[in-house]
């Protein structure tokens, strides 16, 4: 009897392993599902390349015919998507053992706005692109003679805002540029999260925060907003020191305009949405009177054109081991602004899911924020061509945070004075102490305030769309967070007559931007794992900090790099993240060590010259009666 018994464990066992105990009608239903997935794949990939064009042709050209081609076939297509959906769902994926065709079949398990039926599909994307159009022709009048109006966004206004330093010119562009697009959208916005929230219900989510989420695999929303939370609190120390040092700068030239423990006024940081504060390094760099290095006006003494940017950041990405461009993306893609027709200027890589036509859009200019944009770009045509293969499901990022960050993982060498002195756009010591610490400053001005204010523009969306946030609030809500996470006012009241979320234009074309926030901190942690394997970090060695590390013509570097985005999708992230870090979660410590050396002054400084750290209540109001 124990002999028998020993037999049937023996057996159980052999069965478990092989997998020969398999149910039958499974195994068969299995082997159908594997035939319909590569019809699935190539219909759907079909449809998504066809309609990537179709918004390519919208993009660049802004006219109200290719709006409508666009929309139609959306519509169209979210018809065929539901009934490749409703076959998707007849069969018993969960149950198959094929962990390759369980992950496609589960990225297909959401139908996305196909849900919604074909006149609401057509309603939403109208909005999404009214909304891009009003926020991409928007015109102000310029401030000195107010009978000229017509000043755009790119390069007008933003130039503005990077290159004036007169308070009252840069309050009236603030003011403008908002007034020219919020109150225009305002009531759009409402029917479009409408629209959003009808789809996110129809795909059995509570909310459109939750079905963006999905993205991320996390199905306990709590525990990944909790996630990112926790990571602000980590860097948070640092912002402050930032900010504070910031703000007594801006109180030194503005006087009394500039609170000295509130919150600092929004038009004031060189950026039209104050995200980045790079435009102002210049201004507040710690030794100013270190060896000066204009990396743009380098850049134009070195006769660099738009096409040497972009052939510098593909020699890069060659460098490292990465595939060089397509013929079909220098013959595609947009480099410079269309004197003939209006076109969403901002920067955007796109992919067609044929395996060859890759294409950035981008309005450049030869300055140093384009050299690294172009690079950033790049980076998420490096990712499409190196998943390319890949079935459909998984021609993604491991996460959305992913795509982001690997432009600004190579842009962290690009940045760096070791390799900008090898193109020969820095010509100072390496070993200049100062230099270096006026270098990574620029680069915290660029990263850091970012990090709150990409955090902020979901966190209020994710209110508006749970309805925590209620329409009549939208707008006071926006700068209640922006004063709680960024520690900014704006330079005059506003009310709910204004719409200041829509300035930005990841509100009104519908773009998700936490994802901004993940980058960022991912960066440093790829960062710090492709410079170990570079052989050019090592923290206690002060020739091998991270700040100083360029992993530009190392291969070694660019094949981790090539493992983690040739997964694409086909892993859930934490993998793919632990294939390039060994770390399966997001971690701060990469980019708190990156810029410890810039903390410790910032800490200094601050104390010597008595300095708050930290931000009181806003005294500017915000009215909520229209």
């Amino acid at each position: 009897m124990l002999n028998m018994l020993r037999s049937l464990l023996l057996l159980v066992v052999f069965c478990f392993l092989t997998c020969s105990c398999s149910d039958p009608e499974i195994e068969e239903e299995e082997i159908n599902a594997r035939a319909f997935m590569d019809i699935l794949n190539a219909e759907t990939g079909e449809d998504i390349n066809l309609l990537s064009n179709l918004e390519w042709d919208y993009a660049t050209n802004l006219t109200d015919a290719n709006l409508k081609r666009k929309t139609q076939f959306a519509a169209d297509m979210s018809v065929r998507v539901k009934v490749r959906w409703e076959e998707v769902m007849k069969y018993n994926w969960k149950a198959f053992s094929d962990p390759t065709l369980k992950r496609q079949f589960m990225l297909y398990s959401l139908l996305g706005d196909a849900a919604l039926s074909k006149d609401e599909i057509v309603s939403l994307h109208r909005i999404i692109g009214d909304m891009s159009k009003i926020y991409s022709t928007a015109k102000i009048c310029d401030y000195s003679d107010k009978t000229q109006c017509n000043l755009s966004l790119e390069p007008d206004i933003v130039e503005i805002h990077a290159n004036s330093r007169d308070e009252a010119e840069l309050k009236h562009v603030w003011v403008s540029w908002r007034d020219a697009v919020g109150p225009h959208i305002r009531n759009m916005y409402r029917d479009y999260v409408h629209l959003l929230n009808k789809t996110a219900h129809l795909n059995h989510f509570k909310s459109a925060d939750e079905l963006w989420l999905f993205e991320y695999e996390e199905f306990n929303m709590k525990s990944l907003k909790g996630q990112i939370r926790t990571l602000w609190e980590q860097v948070k120390p640092l912002y402050q020191q930032l900010h504070a040092y910031v703000r007594h700068g801006l109180r030194k030239r503005y006087g009394s305009i500039v609170s000295e423990n509130g919150p600092i006024p929004a038009h004031l940081l060189g950026n039209v949405w104050s995200q980045s504060w790079a435009n102002l390094a210049d201004d507040f760099k710690p030794f100013p009177n270190a060896a000066e290095q204009d990396i743009t006006k380098n850049l134009k003494k070195q006769n660099y054109t738009v096409e040497k940017i972009f052939r510098t950041a593909e020699d890069f990405f060659t460098s490292i081991g990465l595939p060089k461009m397509v013929d079909l993306f220098w013959k595609k893609s947009i480099f410079t602004k269309p004197s003939d027709r209006n076109i969403i200027c901002h920067a955007s890589a796109w992919e067609f899911q044929d395996g060859e036509d890759f294409r950035i859009k981008m309005c450049t200019k030869v300055t140093e924020e384009n050299f690294n944009t172009v690079h950033h770009e790049m980076g998420h045509i490096e990712y499409y061509m190196l998943f390319k293969d890949l079935p459909l499901p998984f021609r993604r990022g491991a996460n959305p945070g992913f795509h982001e960050a690997v432009g600004d993982l190579v842009s962290l060498s690009v940045k760096s004075p070791k390799h900008l002195k090898k193109l020969n756009l820095f010509d100072a010591r390496l070993d200049d102490p100062e230099l270096m610490l006026n270098n990574l400053f620029e680069i915290g001005m660029t990263k850091l305030p970012l990090l709150p204010f990409s955090y902020m523009v979901d966190q209020w969306r994710w209110g508006v769309f749970s309805g925590k946030i209620p329409f009549d609030d939208y707008n006071c809500k926006w700068w209640e967070l922006r004063q709680e996470l960024q520690g900014l006012e704006p330079p005059v009241p506003r009310s709910e007559a204004d719409f200041d979320p829509g300035s930005k234009y990841h509100i009104p074309s519908s773009t998700p931007y936490v994802r901004y926030f993940v980058a960022i901190i991912l960066q440093f942690q790829f960062h710090r794992a492709a410079c170990e394997k570079a052989g050019q970090y090592d923290r206690n060695n002060p020739h091998k900090l991270l700040h100083l590390c360029d992993i530009y013509q190392n291969k070694a570097a660019g094949t981790a790099i090539r493992q983690m985005l040739s997964l694409g999708a086909s892993k859930p992230w934490p993998e793919a993240l632990y294939t390039m870090t060994g770390q399966h979660v997001m971690d701060a410590s990469a980019l708190l060590e990156y810029f410890r050396p810039l903390q410790t002054w910032l800490e200094k400084k601050n104390r010597e010259n008595n300095v708050h750290v930290g931000w009181e209540k806003s005294t500017k109001t915000c009215t909520k009666g229209k």
